[in-house]
């Protein structure tokens, strides 16, 4: 008799029991809204160059291809004669405010080119570097071994070592603004991918080169301002004043390589 008592408690405690916490394990919960401002978004979908034309253009302008799902400039299907306007490109589809930028990039031996954000069109007698800062990609060991930069570096204002390539000319600067840290940067030999990042909001701009930050400033600060009027876009009224724009790379008669072009809005 005591057995069946027991049993009878013992039943009646795991139905108590079960009956007091069945709620919570039914209990459901609306899934978590996805926040759309941390979505990347891709720019190049590696097959076509679908959302990619000629600042201040309708079309592509020659020499911009697809190629084993890269997207190249090639300089021979690029001096095409009877093309007449720039050959620098934007992705003409939105323009972007406060974003987080990733790219994968080559150069050749002696190559030269960058990366516009902030890009405004139709703007009279001023081109991109007028317009946009500009994330510098150069080929940092041979470059100024191939191209005599002594006028250029001259008519900048250096006075010494006027062959050589300058820190804000080198790749990850903010060009003619704020240099790299060569201290923390790792660039790849000509003919291997790199990874850039750029990062800007009100508050900063930061420059990564293969995980590594090179250089943060504050956009518009009165730091930002003073280095702007002290150098070379000191007569470039309209340089760095837009807070939204294209995001472009720049011709620069070399060959250049892209891919994995994407986008966060922040």
């Amino acid at each position: 008799m005591k057995q069946v008592l027991s049993l009878l408690l013992l039943l009646t405690i795991l139905f108590s029991c079960e009956k007091e916490t069945k709620p919570i394990i039914e209990e459901k919960t609306e899934p978590a809204e996805t926040d759309v401002s941390n979505e990347w978004i891709n720019l190049f979908d590696g097959v076509s160059t679908k959302g990619w034309r000629a600042y201040n253009g309708d079309e592509l302008p020659p020499g911009w291809i697809v190629k084993d799902s890269v997207l190249t400039f090639d300089t021979e299907l690029g001096l095409e004669q009877d093309y007449t306007g720039g050959k620098d490109i934007i992705y003409g589809v939105e323009e972007f405010d406060n974003f987080e930028l990733y790219v994968e990039w080559k150069i050749p031996e002696g190559g030269n080119s960058g990366i516009f954000y902030h890009l405004k069109e139709g703007i009279p007698e001023a081109g991109p570097p007028d317009i946009s800062p500009e994330y510098q990609l150069i080929d940092d060991a041979n470059y100024a071994s191939i191209h005599d930069l002594t006028s250029y570096n001259k008519s900048m204002g250096v006075k010494e070592n006027l062959a050589d390539l300058q820190d804000w000319q080198k790749t990850g600067s903010d060009y003619a603004m704020h240099p790299a840290d060569d201290s923390q940067k790792i660039l790849y030999p000509v003919g291997e991918w790199n990874t850039t990042r750029i990062i800007f909001t009100p508050e900063k701009v930061e420059h990564w080169l293969n995980g590594k930050k090179l250089l943060s400033f504050v956009p518009w600060s009165d730091e930002w301002q003073a280095k702007k009027n002290a150098g070379k876009w000191k007569n470039a009224d309209l340089y760095g004043s837009f807070k939204t724009g294209y995001i472009g790379f720049q011709d620069h008669s070399s060959p250049i390589w892209f891919r994995n072009i994407k986008i966060k809005k922040l």
